[in-house]
Formats: structure tokens, C-alpha cells, sequence
């Protein structure tokens, strides 16, 4: 497995705990829209602690971005990378991750389970591809929502958000379930990707409603 050293370009905040950060591309580099690849920060102390995080930009872009949620109560990888300055530097390996596009259907996300979407998204609006897709994106509270300016540029009507904690006009309360799941399927396919709660939620959905297992794309969070 190959790694690269590759220099920040610059590190923002998209919500009160989510960085956007934008790095060079190793020359030659390729991945999928929806993989991975495994990050460390170049930094001692630093080089051996790499934590997966999915591409966010489109494979054919000059640079390489990953949207990130900081957990601080840990002090651990995310954490640090609050610190990140242009100029530092990141470790990257090769790309991997089993979610990639294979036809229309509903994207069902929670939190920054959306990661492996937006490239997907990004990449589809650009060929003038995305419609007939979906979004459900389930968070706590609406401050919470990652892009959600670009997400409803893209989607339109076909962006459906759902708030735990918060009820706000025009978006869902509560949990992804099966009456949620059955009134916005669209498409043959199901994409999941979330914390674990909600992965086990939408799978015990989408058994009930009898779709089958290689329509669903999955990987857990």
C-alpha cells in the first residue's frame, strides 16, 4: 500500500464542529466518488495515528478536499486537526470503501455519513446526471446539517432533511424509519451510510420492505 505526504491548502469550518480541507493531489492519484482513504497528520508524535476519511471532491479535480467532524472530547486525530495550517501536511494510503454509485435510487445518511456522498453528488451534478437520486439526511439539529446550501443547489426538492432533537418548518422530526424510508423511495437503490444506531434502524426497515440485498449500498460509519 502506497503513502503520499500531501500539503494543506486550507482548513475551514462548514459547522460549528466540521472542517472542510483542502490538500494537493499526489500526481497520478485516483479514486472513486464515495471511498476512502486511511489520514495522518505529518506532525511527530502524529504519523501513526490515521483515521479513515472519505474524499469529498470529484476524481478529476486539481485537489484533493475531505469534509471532517472534530470530536474534542476525545483530544485525539480529529481533534488535532483543528489546528492544521496551510503548509502543514497530511499522510495519506491508497483509496478503498465499498459505496460507490450504481444507478438511481435514495441516499440515506446520518451525520457525517453524508462524507461519502457528496463526492458522488458533486460528481453526478457535474455530468448533469443527478436527477432521479435522492436525499434523506438525518441530524440532530439543523445547525448540524453538513452543506446544506450546496445540498439543496444540487437536489432541490430531492433534499429531505430529518432533525431528532429540533423541529424546524419544512423538515422532518424524528428517526429514519420505514415510513420515512417507503415515502421517499425513488430509484432501484438504497445508499447507506451513518453511526450504527441508525444503520441497524434502516436495515431492519429495508427488510421489512423486502429490498433486496444487492440493492443496498452500504458501509457503516
Amino acid at each position: 500500500m502506497g503513502s503520499y505526504a500531501i500539503k494543506v491548502i486550507s482548513v475551514d469550518k462548514v459547522t460549528h464542529d466540521v472542517l472542510h480541507i483542502v490538500t494537493e493531489k499526489p500526481k497520478g492519484y485516483e479514486f472513486t466518488p464515495g471511498q476512502a482513504t486511511n489520514v495522518a497528520i505529518k506532525k511527530s508524535g502524529w504519523e501513526e495515528e490515521s483515521r479513515p476519511f472519505t474524499f469529498t471532491s470529484r476524481p478529476d479535480d486539481a485537489q484533493l478536499e475531505f469534509v471532517i467532524k472534530m470530536y474534542p472530547d476525545h483530544e485525539g486525530v480529529t481533534h488535532e486537526l483543528r489546528n492544521l495550517k496551510p503548509d502543514d501536511q497530511l499522510l495519506i494510503d491508497e483509496p478503498w470503501g465499498a459505496i460507490e454509485y450504481q444507478g438511481t435510487g435514495l441516499f440515506v445518511a446520518g451525520g457525517a455519513g453524508i462524507t461519502p456522498f457528496i463526492s458522488i453528488f458533486r460528481t453526478l451534478h457535474a455530468a448533469g446526471k443527478l436527477s432521479g437520486n435522492r436525499l434523506l439526511f438525518g441530524n440532530k439539529r439543523q445547525r448540524d446539517i453538513i452543506m446544506e446550501k450546496e445540498l439543496r443547489q444540487w437536489l432541490g426538492d430531492d433534499f429531505v432533511n430529518v432533525l431528532s432533537d429540533e423541529k424546524v418548518d419544512g423538515m422532518a422530526h424524528g428517526f429514519m424509519d420505514e415510513k420515512l424510508i417507503k415515502e421517499n423511495r425513488v430509484g432501484s437503490k438504497v445508499y447507506v451510510c451513518g453511526p450504527p444506531p441508525m444503520m441497524d434502524a434502516v436495515g431492519d426497515a429495508l427488510k421489512k420492505m423486502k429490498v433486496a440485498d444487492e440493492d443496498v449500498v452500504t458501509e457503516e460509519f
